[in-house]
């Protein structure tokens, strides 16, 4: 068996503590446990400060609390403070609002390979079934779960998901919730594009820039499952702004970005 890269998972977060918890509980349950996490705060208040606090104490890696002051969103700056951070080979990327299967890092590692950016697909925890999950703090999931959608997305059959192919093109079904990629090669595109606003759009265009550079993209169905936890859709009117600047980098190649991660690389 290949031996696995030495891996960061790093999550960003926003005011919701109780999201973090299960997706801090469902780290500790991980087969294969990262080398360290890093949780990227754009500025949340004392409730999620404490929380981290009271998970360090026995958690087990480094635990990381990379924070800023709330000035609307900023996701990419606080996810590029806390790449730089990162003391790893490779990334694992995932939204605050994630529980992930107990096999989830392990499966991203094991289908790690250079000059290769993995991305997965989700299943979703529906609105109405927050209640009991809060309450129980539930971190497993299976196909006949309560209170889930896009069940197909729950089985997990390694063996079929080696047959998805390398890609050179951005896919529709990219999301930033659960994806993975060399840290190197994040640095070579200098990371997320802070010139973007509000919400949405950072992690596809980062992405297109890693296609660029001649990185290629690897569907991961079948392994690398995770379950989102339902909350209300973000303000997307400004998104248009930040749908032109990923236009303009997929049509002009676009390889680094002048605001990025290398303001916060130690010289």
């Amino acid at each position: 068996m290949k031996a696995y890269p030495t891996c960061s998972l790093v999550t960003p977060t926003y005011n919701w503590p109780e999201a973090l918890e299960l997706l801090l509980l469902s780290i500790k349950k991980q087969t294969h446990l990262p080398n360290e996490v890093i949780v990227a705060d754009d500025g949340s208040g004392e409730d999620t400060a404490l929380l981290i606090k009271k998970m360090q104490k026995d958690f087990p890696v480094p635990l990381y609390h990379i924070w800023h002051e709330d000035n609307k969103n900023q996701k990419p700056a606080i996810m590029n403070k806390a790449i730089a951070s990162a003391k790893y080979d490779y990334i694992v990327e995932i939204d605050g609002d994630i529980i992930m299967h107990k096999d989830f890092v392990k499966d991203h590692l094991s289908l790690a390979e250079k000059g290769v950016f993995l991305y997965g697909s989700r299943v979703n925890i529906q609105e109405n079934y927050l209640n009991t999950l809060f309450e129980k703090k539930q971190t497993h999931f299976h196909f006949f779960s309560k209170g889930i959608k896009k069940r197909g997305r729950t089985l997990r059959i390694p063996f079929l998901a080696k047959r998805y192919k390398k890609e050179d093109q951005r896919s529709s079904k990219l999301r930033g919730c659960n994806m993975s990629f060399w840290r190197e090669d994040f640095l070579k595109v200098n990371g997320f594009n802070e010139s973007l606003t509000g919400w949405g759009i950072d992690d596809s265009e980062m992405i297109q820039r890693l296609l660029n550079i001649g990185v290629k993209g690897k569907r991961l169905k079948f392994k690398g499952i995770v379950f989102h936890i339902y909350h209300h859709e973000q303000d997307k009117s400004h998104i248009h702004l930040n749908e032109i600047i990923e236009k303009e980098t997929t049509e002009k190649g676009v390889t680094y970005i002048e605001k990025g991660v290398d303001q916060y690389l130690k010289k």
